[in-house]
């Protein structure tokens, strides 16, 4: 039997082991072989990262080489310094929204101030570990903002994607979705076709070649089309001219010190983006790996990345769930696969710029309604919805503020609703009254000191409210999963209070349980705790059979499972 209440302490270390980028730690051991390996994935999530670096810098209010500008000198530092083997730095779509904001109220000069405050900021964040206070933003703000910035993003490629050619693009939603229905005769059918066939093959194509890049299909195609046949549609190069080639120059930007205040909130906004997504793109990264990322590290390098953006011209950098994802899955081993990927775009600037005048608006319009969709996180309303009428409240709150006015505003307001709540959760954790005899003989199902706890049983408990902030100690308690025996028992009798981001929690341990062959049972959960988790996924994804009132039925279902494993093997046998 294994019983695990409190995080084991991490052996004594040099301090500054926790700045180590992960790149010079695999240099001892790399191999050809890894290379090899590395090669073939940086090539991959290169050609992936070429339309969505430029669809991005294009929704941002900047020029197309400014987004692969970013992809190419954050995409590098990332890898060179992060805290992940496999973590893909460069322009994401988090950022679209906010950049477009900040260049229409202080122009670029205002955005490259902006981007380098919050490299500063990141900075700060990683030396000092603070970074860690980034999961105290609560699972409904994150999903909030989330739904409203892939709604934002959206909205703003229908008038590419239709070719419309209108006096003015409103920043604000409603006055931009009034312009478009105004002008919808303006549609170009050449646009709109190029668009809907371009939405077509970067949908389709996985369904029968999984692993060819659909986005650089539908982009190459198009952009011979346009070419060769000469159509009459927005371009690149009618749009901005093309694409520079050569090198990306450095210049130094203008610091003017009167606007560090008014730009203070938005740079704030910046690097808190910024370290959620690099960091929840680190998780994921392990998730799919098997590896662990050193959160300090990954924030240094976000740093040094945005302080390095604006000196090519380049936008806020991240790190890049998606791209991150296609690197693991294209067989990545190593942080030399992203420089590879960031030296990739290098050479298809230098090389193929040129033709970046045929690329037709229509689809990269259609490139970033697939990411918006994706980014969006469309799933998760429904369990928000079925939680309580705070939590609903927190998250359509901040969706709608991201969408009628600005993500700065939307994560204030988020998270002081966030906190209210989490007081008013903390005050319905507290009880006082009379034990009774009752009581008493009623907790004796619950108790563990006079159990027979077999040997192929790992329990874990949490003690205490688990909400957004404290969730982090789960994952690190049961991050060496192969440490556990075939059963967990997580015990909740003494949990007090629970909200999304524990159910999402209780939901993460339970899928890596599934991939590593073990039962996850959940057990003792009563009052809010109970009440919550009858209203979110977390039924469905254990399985209802895997809930148990107490610890003496966890058990005896524990037995039964192993009972039933045991007699399935001897007759495979």
């Amino acid at each position: 039997m294994q019983v695990s209440t409190t995080p084991t302490p991490a052996p004594d270390r040099p301090f500054w082991s926790n700045w180590t980028p992960r790149f010079f730690e695999i240099l001892r051991g790399y191999r050809r072989q890894d290379f090899a390996a590395d090669l073939i994935s940086g090539i991959t999530v290169g050609l992936v990262a070429l339309p969505l670096a430029m669809a991005f810098g294009i929704a941002s209010g900047v020029t197309p080489q400014a987004g692969l500008y970013t992809a190419i000198v954050g995409g590098f530092i990332v890898s060179l310094l992060g805290g992940s083997r496999v973590q893909i730095g460069g322009p994401t779509g988090a950022f679209v929204v906010i950049v477009a904001g900040i260049i229409a109220k202080h122009g670029i000069s205002g955005l490259y101030m902006v981007t380098m405050m919050a490299g500063v900021i990141l900075l700060f964040l990683g030396v000092t570990g603070l970074g860690a206070a980034v999961r105290f933003i609560p699972r409904p703000i994150v999903i909030g903002f989330t739904n409203g910035i892939a709604l934002l993003i959206a909205s703003t490629q229908i008038k590419d994607f239709l070719g419309m050619h209108t006096a003015e693009n409103p920043s604000e939603f409603f006055a931009r979705m009034k312009v478009i229905g105004e002008n919808l005769a303006s549609t170009n059918t050449l646009s709109l076709a190029l668009g809907v066939t371009s939405l077509a093959i970067i949908l389709l194509l996985p369904k029968l070649f999984p692993r060819i890049p659909s986005s650089i299909v539908a982009l190459f195609a198009a952009t011979a089309a346009v070419g060769i046949f000469k159509l009459p549609v927005d371009t690149i190069g009618t749009r901005f001219g093309g694409i520079g080639q050569g090198m990306p120059a450095l210049h130094l930007p203008a610091f003017r010190a009167d606007l560090i205040l008014p730009l203070l909130p938005s740079a704030l906004t910046v690097a808190i983006l910024a370290a959620v997504e690099s960091l929840l793109s680190a998780v994921v990264a392990d998730n799919m790996s098997g590896d662990r990322h050193n959160s300090s590290a990954e924030l240094i390098a976000q740093g040094v990345a945005n302080l390095a953006s604006p000196l090519v011209g380049g936008i806020p950098v991240t790190g890049a769930i998606a791209r991150t994802a296609t690197n693991i899955r294209s067989g990545a081993r190593s942080p030399v696969s992203g420089m590879i990927h960031a030296l990739t775009l290098l050479v298809i600037v230098v090389a193929l710029a040129p033709l970046a005048k045929f690329i037709p608006m229509a689809t990269l319009a259609a490139v970033l309604f697939v990411v918006a969709y994706n980014m969006g996180e469309w799933r998760e309303i429904g369990p928000i919805l079925r939680l309580s009428n705070a939590d609903r409240s927190v998250w359509f709150i901040t969706f709608l503020l991201t969408v009628v006015a600005d993500l700065t505003v939307a994560v204030e307001v988020g998270m002081a609703l966030a906190s209210l709540l989490y007081i008013h959760r903390i005050a319905q954790t507290t009880m006082v009254g009379i034990l009774t005899p009752e009581d008493i003989e009623s907790g004796r199902e619950h108790m563990l000191q006079d159990k027979d706890v077999p040997d192929y049983v790992t329990i874990l408990r949490v003690h205490g409210p688990f909400l957004f902030g404290v969730t982090e100690k789960l994952l690190a308690e049961s991050a060496n999963l192969d440490s556990f025996q075939p059963i967990v028992i997580l015990r909740l009798r003494h949990m007090t209070a629970i909200d999304a981001t524990g159910l999402h929690a209780l939901e993460q341990l339970s899928d890596r349980c599934k991939k590593s062959g073990r039962t996850l049972l959940l057990c003792g959960a009563r009052g809010q705790p109970a009440e919550i988790l009858e209203k979110g996924d977390v039924v469905e994804e254990i399985g209802a059979e895997n809930i148990l009132p107490s610890a003496e039925a966890a058990l005896d279902r524990a037995r039964d499972i192993y009972e039933t494993s045991n007699h399935n093997s001897a007759l495979r046998n």
